[in-house]
């Protein structure tokens, strides 16, 4: 079938960028183009910092692209460019593209409920209840569907349950999510991973290859890291590759990378966005305030993977980040904390940039991990009675204060929140080992 481009909303879109601007791989080719980091004006004693800091948490590759070429390109270990890895759920956003393309070309509509393509009783819901699920909620993780089955990744209807009106609740739940495959494989008649290799995968020069449902992975994306590099590209340009246009539909583009909900701001199309007022994360049913990432670039998107799989792509700076490799601080859904201490070091790489300077006004904290005390710095005007603790769950725990900040030896390793509160209100995840 034809692709239909959809002109609507054109106008009010920014434009992608100007593809002179970005240099593009060649398909089938080794080839890639560099730049040094002297030419990009970096220290070389920072680069350096970065990348050891990089692989003291067990990193396997680590690629920075400016303007689409490689400036940092570092395997650890027997880890090489050819070696596979998973993407994780950095590869939800590859399935959230791909939902796209398949509107695009006139398969499926997003607003039409899920069951116009998955079938009826896909769900243990009722009939009504599941009719009022779409497959822009699936898109969003706003089905309603309860998350706290005993397995999340069970896409089986008894495992499908009702708990909230679609719309009414963010949760981060995987099997809805996983059923995306489905509704592309029967809304074109092909297989899914037949559909993503001839739309998406093979047109921009990608490798790599799904692992099946049921599987140890579960349906995990995996390929060499730089694949994952471009398809950071593709998405630095708004799904244009070079000059082949593979997404058209730029409002589908622009819903995918902004705030798709106002339950948690920092997700779009199963994406995560830094710069929103707000987060949630998995398995929480709580807001937290400030930015998912404060020290990052506030336009940067994510794909974020479990053990810390990362794709960061900031069209302020022309930038596409990548990390693959095993846990960093801990097994999170959501890989936020290293991501952020990546931007913190990435920040200072200009030698231009003063080692000491703060990279925002937010509440810091180190050192992060840390297996007792924290050492707290406030926004100026803030106060350290505003300081509050609170546990993975969003419960409240009591603070033990120090001179300059939270002594945490009374409580279990794992993952806590400092929060501050009052007119400069904001978090930052810390983890306990």
């Amino acid at each position: 079938m034809a692709r239909m481009s959809l002109l609507f909303g054109l106008l009010a879109l920014p434009a992608a960028l100007d593809a002179q601007s970005l240099y593009f791989p060649p398909n089938g080719s080794s080839t890639w183009d560099t730049l040094t980091p002297a030419s990009m004006g970096w220290c070389p004693d920072r680069v350096d910092s970065l990348i050891d800091f990089v692989g003291s948490r067990d990193t396997k590759a680590f690629l920075i692209l400016q303007d689409g070429k490689i400036v940092i390109e570092h395997y650890y270990g027997t880890f090489t460019q050819d070696s596979l890895w998973y993407w994780a759920s950095a590869g939800k956003t590859l399935t959230a593209m791909l939902t796209g393309i398949a509107q695009e070309e006139g398969y499926l509509d997003i607003d039409q409920p899920s069951s116009t393509y998955l079938g009826t009783g896909w769900t243990s819901a009722t009939p009504a209840q599941e009719a009022l699920i779409t497959v822009r909620d699936q898109l969003k993780m706003t089905t309603g569907l309860d998350d706290g089955v005993p397995d999340d990744n069970c896409t089986d209807p008894s495992c499908l349950q009702y708990l909230a009106d679609p719309g009414s609740r963010w949760a981060y739940h995987n099997a809805p999510y996983t059923l995306l495959d489905e509704v592309i494989a029967n809304a074109t008649g092909t297989t899914f991973s037949n559909y993503f290799i001839t739309r998406l995968r093979n047109p921009i020069g990608m490798d790599g290859f799904w692992l099946p449902l049921g599987s140890p992975y579960n349906n995990v994306y995996l390929s060499r890291a730089r694949s994952m590099a471009r398809y950071g590209l593709l998405a630095l340009n708004r799904g244009v590759w070079d000059t082949d246009t593979i997404l058209h539909d730029t409002a589908f583009f622009n819903a995918m990378t902004t705030p798709s909900q106002g339950l948690n701001e920092s997700y779009g199309y199963l994406w995560w966005l830094n710069g929103q007022p707000g987060f949630m994360l998995p398995g929480l049913q709580f807001v937290f305030p400030g930015m998912l990432m404060p020290d990052a670039p506030p336009d940067l998107i994510s794909g974020l993977g479990k053990n810390d799989q990362l794709l960061n792509v900031v069209p302020s700076r022309n930038m596409v980040v990548v990390r693959l490799g095993n846990e960093a601080y801990g097994s999170m859904s959501v890989a936020t904390i290293f991501n952020n201490e990546i931007w913190q070091l990435i920040n200072q790489l200009p030698c231009t940039t003063s080692v000491t300077e703060r990279t925002s006004d937010l509440l810091r904290v180190h050192p992060n991990p840390t297996q007792d005390r924290l050492r707290i710095t406030l926004p100026p005007g803030a106060s350290a009675s505003d300081l509050h603790l609170f546990d993975a769950m969003g419960c409240e725990l009591s603070v033990v204060r120090t001179s300059d900040g939270i002594d945490l030896t009374g409580h279990a390793p794992g993952l806590y929140i400092v929060r501050l509160s009052g007119p400069h209100a904001a978090s930052v995840r810390i983890v306990k080992e």
